[in-house]
């Protein structure tokens, strides 16, 4: 059974988010699709202070551990 993304796309202009969470991409998992721009795939395990944007929506990305 596949899961139903039910939080709005781009929503918050910041987000938090874990190595679990990896690899990274905008739009989040979690994230309905069908309103938001095509998934892209951030590496912020190698940007500078595991700190991405992404350059569709301009969502901040931070690594948190």
């Amino acid at each position: 059974m596949s899961q139903t993304a039910t939080a709005p796309a781009n929503a918050e202009k910041r987000y938090t988010v874990s190595r679990a969470d990896l690899p990274l991409s905008c739009p989040l998992p979690s994230m309905a699709l069908w309103n938001s721009h095509p998934r892209v795939y951030l590496a912020i395990e190698d940007a500078a202070g595991g700190e991405v944007q992404c350059p569709y929506c301009g969502s901040h990305f931070v690594l948190a551990d």
